[in-house]
C-alpha cells in the first residue's frame, strides 16, 4: 500500500489545532527517546520528527498558508507517529496511581483479534471513536497489521474491510467550541473540554477543589513518569480545566456526536 501524504491538504487545518497537534506529536516522540523499547532507529526518527515539527510550527504560525512549513509538518508529524507505533506509550501517566498503560504490541493484538472473527462472517466497516492521542498512531498501526492478517489468512473478501479512528476531540467544531469557552486555557493535558464532557456524562462524581496555579505550567520537556509528575503534579498541561461546567460538556456532547455520525457516514458510503 501506499499513503500520499498531501501538504495542501491541510492549509485549511486551523492554526490552534495545528500547533496543538504538532506539540502533540513532539511530545509522543519525546516519549519514544526514554521508553524501554527504544533503540538507535526508533531515536534518530525520533530526534528527526521533533527537528522537522520544530522548523514547522513557527513558521506555520506566522504564514498558515506555507506549503513547504506544512510539508515538514506533515513529515514530522509521520515520524513522530511511527516512533510512537513503535515503542510503549504513555508511560509518563504510570506515575499516576492508578494508571495503566497498554504496550503498542498488546492493543495491536487486542485489535486484530477483535477484527479477524468478525471479518470471517462478513463484517467489512469497523468505526474506532477515541478519546486519547496516545492512541492514535498505535491504532492506525494496528490497522495496517490486521490488513496483512486477513491478507494472509485468505479470508474472503478480506480485501473489502476498511478501519478507521475518529477522534472526538479533532473535529473542527469542538475545536472551535473549545476555544471559544476557554481560549488559552484550554492547553493541552486534563483539559476543561475533556473534564466537562466527563461531568456531563458523569454529574454524580463531580467533586469540587482548588486548582494552585489556576492555568498549569506547560512547556517543560518530559523524561520520564518521575519528571512529569514533577513538572506537573495534577496531570494538567497548560489547561485550567475549574473552568468546565456540565452545559459545557452538553454542548461538546453534541458537537461532537454530530462531527462523529457525518464522519461513520461518510465512512460507511467510501468504496
Amino acid at each position: 500500500r501506499t499513503v500520499i501524504y498531501d501538504p495542501e491538504l491541510s492549509l485549511g487545518l486551523p492554526v490552534g489545532l495545528s500547533m496543538t497537534s504538532g506539540i502533540n506529536a513532539i511530545a509522543h516522540a519525546a516519549e519514544g527517546l526514554y521508553s524501554v523499547d527504544a533503540n538507535p532507529v526508533i531515536s534518530l526518527m525520533a530526534q528527526e520528527g521533533i527537528a522537522a515539527l520544530g522548523r514547522a510550527l513557527p513558521v506555520i504560525k506566522v504564514n498558515p498558508g506555507d506549503v513547504a512549513a506544512r510539508s515538514d509538518a506533515l513529515y514530522g508529524a509521520w515520524l513522530c507517529g511511527s516512533v510512537l507505533g513503535a515503542v510503549g506509550m504513555a508511560l509518563h501517566h504510570t506515575a499516576f496511581p492508578g494508571s495503566i498503560s497498554l504496550r503498542p504490541s498488546t492493543l495491536i493484538a487486542l485489535i486484530q483479534d477483535y477484527i479477524k472473527p468478525l471479518a470471517r462472517y462478513g463484517f467489512s466497516r469497523f468505526f474506532f471513536i477515541n478519546g486519547h492521542g496516545g492512541n492514535v498512531a498505535t491504532l492506525k498501526a494496528a490497522f495496517a497489521e490486521t490488513y496483512a492478517a486477513l491478507a494472509d489468512l485468505q479470508i474472503p473478501q478480506g480485501d473489502q474491510v476498511r478501519c478507521r479512528v475518529a477522534n472526538w476531540y479533532m473535529g473542527r467544531t469542538v475545536h472551535q467550541l473549545a476555544q471559544q469557552l476557554y481560549g488559552h486555557q484550554e492547553g493541552s493535558h486534563a483539559t476543561p473540554s475533556e473534564v466537562a464532557l466527563t461531568q456531563y456524562a458523569y454529574p454524580e462524581a463531580i467533586k469540587s477543589g482548588s486548582l494552585e496555579p489556576a492555568i498549569a505550567p506547560s512547556g517543560y520537556p518530559i523524561y520520564g513518569a518521575a519528571d512529569f509528575r514533577r513538572h506537573y503534579p495534577d496531570g494538567r498541561m497548560g489547561s485550567n480545566p475549574a473552568l468546565a461546567t456540565p452545559d459545557h460538556g452538553r454542548q461538546f456532547y453534541e458537537a461532537a456526536v454530530k462531527e462523529l455520525a457525518n464522519d461513520y457516514l461518510r465512512f460507511l458510503g467510501e468504496s
